[in-house]
């Protein structure tokens, strides 16, 4: 039996990208043959995939395609035409209005990409959410039936080495609060910046941020956060821009408090990697952050900027508390587990098969 993947393109590090790894090397080991199809890659991860443009040749009714929906592509157009019997999975598309105001193009694209995901509503065999929140924006477009399959991550790699440089550079013994996402107004990192700023000038002057997330074509975003800092007088605020893995881990490793303000995640993926590497988060309940962080770490019903830098300054003071809440991040990673998703995974291959 062959299950293959269709996506826009494989990137080092990327979230959905460490996963379409791990769904291939899980199928392979349970007798599929797999392989990953895509329109573009980086140098580093060529040697994973095909040209999807290779796929007519072993297309077959007989197939399964597992397709990853993204916006704008010329993949989703050949995974539709093809007979093979399909699975959409579905990482969300964030809502046009978080970016009117900021990235005219980027609007239009999420708007596309809505109107996009009701069309392929009667082409699929399964439709996939990888949190439920997805899933009921699926069940929203009409499609039928559908699933969640929880994003498989390769929590293993986190236990590598980090960025000798990055880590020495962090090495002054500060309170670190940490952010990890681009620098795009669903994200709010704007609202992580006004909680440190009071925390700072509150509670702990030796104190610093790490917002460690691409910045690239986000220009009215990052103007505003650097004119905040000059404005209010902060130091040791960090604007990463794109980062390595190795640098990512350096960051992760230095802090001491992970917070998240964002106003709309698909699942979160971020808030795991905290969790795995034992940093106490903070996050706003918003989209699917609860059901992602899954009882663990400490959610915010509402926003409210002065209590959560108190909130902080509690978890860097109190030792117990802090053992608490990791204990209880590690306690919900388990549903995470490698084995569990995978059981999921293959679940959902042999009912499209059995169909």
């Amino acid at each position: 039996m062959n299950v293959h993947q269709f996506a826009t393109s494989l990137v080092s590090g990327d979230a959905i990208s460490d996963e379409m790894l791990e769904i291939r090397d899980i199928l392979r080991s349970n007798g599929y043959t797999s392989e990953i199809f895509t329109h573009g890659y980086e140098p580093a991860t060529a040697r994973y995939v095909r040209d999807y443009r290779e796929y007519k040749a072993i297309s077959s009714p007989d197939n399964v395609l597992l397709f990853h929906f993204s916006i704008g592509s010329p993949v989703s157009k050949m995974a539709f035409r093809v007979p093979d019997r399909k699975i959409m999975i579905y990482h969300n598309i964030t809502p046009h209005e978080f970016f009117l105001d900021n990235n005219r193009v980027l609007a239009r694209e999420c708007y596309r990409g809505r109107l996009q995901l009701g069309l392929f509503k009667d082409k699929v065999a399964l439709a996939l959410g990888d949190s439920d929140f997805n899933r009921r924006e699926l069940e929203a477009a009409g499609y039928a039936p559908t699933g969640v399959l929880p994003i498989l991550m390769n929590f293993g790699k986190f236990d590598g080495r980090a960025d000798p440089v990055v880590t020495r550079l962090l090495a002054e013994p500060k309170t670190t609060i940490l952010f990890v996402g681009r620098v795009i107004p669903n994200k709010r990192p704007e609202d992580v910046l006004k909680v440190f700023h009071i925390y700072q000038k509150a509670f702990n002057p030796e104190s610093r941020l790490i917002l460690a997330g691409d910045y690239r074509g986000q220009d009215r975003s990052l103007a505003a956060l650097q004119d905040y800092v000059d404005r209010h007088g902060l130091k040791d605020v960090h604007l990463t821009g794109h980062t390595t893995f190795p640098e990512l881990l350096a960051y992760y490793r230095a802090a001491d408090v992970y917070l998240s303000m964002s106003e709309h995640e698909g699942f979160g993926v971020p808030l795991l990697e905290a969790f795995y590497q034992k940093i106490p988060v903070i996050a706003l309940a918003a989209g699917a952050v609860e059901e992602t962080m899954n009882g663990g770490g400490i959610l915010l019903r509402r926003k409210d900027i002065a209590g959560t830098a108190a909130l902080i300054d509690r978890l860097a003071t109190d030792p117990a508390l802090r053992e608490r809440i990791v204990a209880g991040q590690l306690e919900a990673l388990k549903k995470y587990a490698r084995p569990n998703v995978a059981r999921v995974l293959l679940d959902h291959v042999a009912r499209v098969r059995q169909a």
